[in-house]
């Protein structure tokens, strides 16, 4: 009978700490751009509270919407696939909530199902068309990208009169669990103790949604062959992954993402609207990247897409913070996208060569 052990990510093969293992693992990157920025933005921006709790809940809320998407983005990504169809199906989801709960007098829980049902049909039409056709997933989601906005349009018309839809008073636990802000203090208040302030239930869901999908990609069967189909289809398909069918539940999980963050908006806002957030599609993609996912595939953790939506997040909001002309906005996230790439890359040669020159 022979001994078996799993060797924790880190240790090295005597049992010891690695820092090969620390710089090959694809989050290493994403979390040191991480840390690179916040020290950045925490020094420039000190003396306009960026890191007060209320400044930190600036960046993380908007991290959060961002991060529910980029996730399972994240994921098609490290199977060889896109979905860019994200930016009209956050509207559709708002727009499918306020219209069961406003026009047909659903339960706000009822029209949550029937939003995400709606956007796991869309899913799934994606899945089926890049699967059965071989056309490439960029393409097709490019065009139920326009699609979906053009029936959020149109449908919002016909049966409303109106592109803008007002959302019905949730109740108390709908508003708590899907659009609301959220504080955590102790002591008195005229000194308190702040853990978090104003933080949206969006980031909440965030950090649950990343658990599950950590559990998903590194602790279960799915995880190894998401990153199979990445690195080769055909072998993948020969080993007996059931491709087609995970790529379609994988396109359906990116939709229904997307539908959620447009309930939680629409919630928060009590409004919703056809208008396609184009803006979306590339910042979830952005995320995905400097998180450490490779273009190519087969290869990316959760980790490094959390670590990476937070450097995004920083990047974005921070330099309302700062000093710096807010015209240079886009020019901090172009080149905060050409550095971590850079720096992702350069970790992993490091722990080539490394291993290369041990051997």
């Amino acid at each position: 009978m022979t001994d078996s052990k799993t060797t924790v990510p880190g240790a090295s093969a005597g049992g010891g700490f690695s820092l090969q293992n620390i710089f090959r693992r694809p989050e290493a990157g994403a979390a040191a751009g991480f840390l690179i920025i916040l020290i950045f933005f925490g020094y420039f921006g000190v003396q306009n509270n960026f890191l007060t709790a209320l400044g930190t809940s600036t960046w993380l809320n908007f991290a959060s919407k961002v991060g529910i998407i980029a996730i399972p983005v994240g994921f098609l990504m490290i199977a060889g696939e896109m979905d860019i169809s994200v930016g009209a199906l956050i509207p559709a989801g708002g727009i499918v909530l306020a219209m069961a709960s406003e026009l047909y007098g659903l339960n706000i829980w009822l029209s949550l199902l029937l939003s995400l049902g709606i956007a796991g049909a869309i899913g799934y039409v994606n899945g089926m068309l890049v699967t059965r056709t071989r056309v490439p997933s960029l393409i097709v989601t490019l065009a139920t990208l326009f699609v979906v906005a053009g029936l959020n349009i149109f449908v919002s018309k016909k049966l409303a009169g109106t592109t803008q839809h007002s959302v019905q008073d949730a109740g108390p636990v709908s508003e708590f669990l899907l659009g609301d802000y959220h504080t955590l203090q102790f002591g008195a208040d005229d000194a308190p103790f702040i853990i978090f302030q104003s933080l949206q239930s969006s980031f909440f869901i965030w950090i649950v949604f990343a658990i599950i999908c950590f559990f998903v990609l590194h602790l279960s069967p799915w995880g190894n062959w998401i990153a199979a189909m990445g690195g080769d289809q055909q072998s993948a398909r020969n080993a007996g992954i059931p491709t087609n069918r995970l790529k379609i539940a994988l396109f359906m999980l990116s939709a229904m993402a997307s539908a959620l963050v447009g309930m939680t908006e629409a919630v928060l806002a009590n409004t919703a609207s056809t208008t396609t957030q184009f803006g979306m599609i590339f910042n979830s993609i952005i995320c995905v990247v400097v998180g450490g996912v490779l273009l190519t595939g087969g290869f990316g953790t959760v980790t490094g897409i959390v670590f990476g939506t937070l450097t995004f997040g920083i990047v974005f909001q921070g330099i309302n913070f700062t000093t710096f002309d807010k015209d240079l906005n886009l020019l901090f996230i172009g080149a905060l996208l050409l550095i971590a790439v850079l720096m992702n890359e350069t970790f992993r040669k490091m722990a080539t060569n490394w291993s290369s020159s041990k051997k």
